[in-house]
C-alpha cells in the first residue's frame, strides 16, 4: 500500500506542476553577487520509499543508502521516511571572480554539502564509525565517501584565470572524473536516481575517497570547440589519496554534441569498508583487545584497504532542438576502471580518520561500467529523464594484512566474486523558475552473483548473511538483490 501511496503522490505532484502558472512570481534575484563575490546553495528536500534499505543517517551523504552494490549488506527491510538530496546534495557555496587587469581574474571557489533534516555536515566516515558496533540489519545508513564532515567537505581552492592563458588553480578540487560524470549523467549525478551519483565509485576512479583531491593544483584551457585539463596531488596522510596521483582530460563541443576522454592514475586510494563485529565495540574509539565473547577485537580505526586506481573514460551527449520550446539530449558513457596492489606505509582517510588496514589487493579488480539515457525538455517548465547504468566486476583476490599475498578469493573471502549491477531510473521535474522546481521519479536496480554476497537470502537454498561466508553457502557466487527506490520532492537554489 506504501508504493501505491507514494505513486498517487507523484501523479498528484506532477498534475500540479503541470497546471502551475509558468511564470510564477520569483522574489529571488537572479544571483546573490557583491563585487566579484557571489553566494550560491541549494536545499533539496521530499519524501521517499524504498523497497529494501536502512534507516535515515543525518551524516551520510544523501541520508539513504541506495543499492547493494555500495552499502553495507545490512537491509532491514522496506523503509518509509522523510528524505534530503533527492537531486543533488544541499550544499552552501562561495564563487569569486575578481578582474585585477590585462584580462587576469584572481578566483576562487569554497563550498560544502549539508544535511537539511539535521543540520550536520555530510560525513560519510563518521556514519561507518557510529555504525560500526551494531550487528546487521540494525544499521542505519552508512557507506564511503570523500565527504567527511570537513568544514569544506566539496571543494575549497584558488587561483589565477586569464582569457589567453587558461585557468589555474591550487587546492582541494572535484576529480577531473566526477566533474565530467557532472555533465555527462543524464541524472546529473542525483544521490536518489543515479548510481554515478549515490555511490562516488566511478567519480573516484574506483575509490570514493578519491573523488575529491586534495594538495592538489589542477589547470584548464579552452581553445574554441576544445578543451583540455591536467591535475596532480602529491597526496597526503589525511586524504583519500596517500601517494601521487596524476589526471588528463580532453574534450570537444561542437555543433550540439559533445566528446570527453578522461584519465586518471591513483596511488594510495583509501578504500573504507564495513567495520561491523556483530555487537563489538567501535574501533575508533577502543584499541585491539579481546571482545566480550571472547573473540578478538579490531584495531582502533575503520576498517580499509588501500589500492592504485586506475581508469580511462569515454563519454559523449548530443542536445537537438525539437521547436523553440522543446529540446532533447542524448548521453551514452563507458569506463574501465582497474584497481590493483598499492604498498601502504602509513596515512589516515579524509579529515583525519584513522583507518586499520586489514587486507590488500592481489589479482587486480577490473570494473567496466556504461550507461545511456536522455534528458527532453518539453517546453519551458517540464523536464523527463531516463537513465541506465550497468556494471560488471570480475573475479578478484585479496592478501591478508597490509602486504599479504595468500590470494584469498571468492570461496574463503565471500565478497570477491565476479557479477554484474543494472539499474533503470525515470524522473520527472517541473521547474517553476530558475529557483525553485519539484520532481517526483524511480530508481530499480539489482545486483547479481559476485555482487550480491552477503544479503540474507542472496544464495539459493541457504541464508547468507557476513557471518556464513561463502565457503560455508555460496554467497557471493549466485543469487541476486533487487531493490527500488520512489521519491518526491523540491528544490530550492539561490
Amino acid at each position: 500500500m506504501k508504493r501505491w501511496h507514494l505513486l498517487g503522490m507523484a501523479t498528484a505532484l506532477a498534475l500540479v506542476g503541470t497546471s502551475a502558472n509558468a511564470q510564477m512570481k520569483d522574489p529571488l534575484p537572479d544571483s546573490l553577487s557583491l563585487g566579484g563575490v557571489t553566494l550560491y546553495g541549494t536545499v533539496d528536500i521530499g519524501y521517499a520509499y524504498q523497497s529494501r534499505g536502512v534507516p535515515l543517517n543525518g551524516q551520510f551523504p544523501g541520508g539513504l543508502e541506495y543499492q547493494a552494490f555500495t552499502t553495507t549488506r545490512n537491509f532491514a527491510g522496506s523503509v518509509s521516511t522523510i528524505a534530503e538530496s533527492g537531486l543533488e546534495q544541499s550544499k552552501i557555496g562561495v564563487r569569486v571572480t575578481e578582474p585585477i587587469g590585462n584580462d587576469f581574474n584572481l578566483v576562487a571557489r569554497a563550498e560544502t554539502g549539508f544535511n537539511p533534516l539535521s543540520g550536520q555536515l555530510t560525513d560519510a566516515c563518521g556514519s561507518l564509525a557510529n555504525n560500526s558496533s551494531l550487528k546487521v540489519g540494525q544499521q542505519t545508513a552508512n557507506a564511503d565517501s570523500s565527504r567527511c564532515g570537513q568544514a569544506f567537505n566539496s571543494m575549497l581552492w584558488g587561483g589565477m584565470s586569464q582569457t589567453q592563458l587558461g585557468q589555474l588553480t591550487v587546492g582541494r578540487h572535484n576529480s577531473l572524473q566526477l566533474d565530467a560524470l557532472a555533465q555527462f549523467d543524464p541524472q546529473t549525478l542525483s544521490y536518489a536516481f543515479s548510481f554515478l551519483g549515490y555511490s562516488g565509485f566511478n567519480g573516484g576512479a574506483g575509490s570514493t575517497q578519491a573523488g575529491r583531491w586534495d594538495n592538489s593544483a589542477r589547470y584548464g584551457y579552452q581553445s574554441g570547440p576544445l578543451h583540455l585539463a591536467i591535475m596532480y596531488s602529491n597526496g597526503g596522510q589525511d586524504t583519500g589519496l596517500l601517494d601521487k596521483s596524476f589526471a588528463g582530460e580532453l574534450g570537444i563541443n561542437t555543433e550540439g554534441l559533445s566528446v570527453d576522454l578522461v584519465y586518471e592514475k591513483e596511488k594510495g586510494a583509501v578504500n573504507l569498508r564495513s567495520s561491523f563485529d556483530n555487537g563489538g565495540v567501535n574501533p575508533l574509539t577502543t584499541s585491539a583487545g579481546i571482545g566480550p565473547t571472547g573473540a578478538p577485537l579490531p584495531p582502533a580505526g575503520l576498517a580499509a584497504y588501500i589500492s592504485t586506481d586506475t581508469s580511462w573514460n569515454l563519454m559523449a551527449k548530443y542536445t537537438g532542438q525539437l521547436d523553440q520550446n522543446d529540446k532533447i539530449t542524448f548521453y551514452a558513457g563507458y569506463s574501465h576502471i582497474q584497481k590493483s596492489h598499492y604498498d601502504y606505509t602509513d596515512g589516515t582517510a579524509q579529515n583525519s580518520y584513522a583507518i586499520d588496514v586489514g587486507i590488500n589487493v592481489n589479482n587486480p579488480a577490473v570494473y567496466n561500467m556504461e550507461w545511456v539515457g536522455a534528458r527532453w525538455m518539453a517546453g519551458p517548465n517540464l523536464q523527463l529523464v531516463a537513465a541506465y547504468y550497468h556494471i560488471t566486476q570480475n573475479s578478484w583476490t585479496i592478501g591478508l594484512g597490509t602486504d599479504g599475498t595468500q590470494g584469498v578469493g571468492c570461496s574463503a573471502a565471500g565478497l570477491l566474486c565476479a557479477g554484474h549491477f543494472d539499474e533503470a531510473s525515470f524522473v520527472l521535474d517541473y521547474v517553476f523558475n530558475k529557483h525553485y522546481d519539484v520532481y517526483a521519479g524511480v530508481n530499480w536496480s539489482e545486483v547479481t552473483d559476485g555482487l550480491a554476497n552477503g544479503f540474507p537470502g542472496c544464495s539459493a537454498g541457504a541464508a547468507c548473511t557476513i557471518s556464513t561466508p561463502s565457503s560455508a553457502n555460496g554467497a557471493g557466487t549466485s543469487g541476486s538483490e533487487p531493490s527500488t527506490t520512489f521519491m518526491v520532492g523540491g528544490r530550492v537554489k539561490f
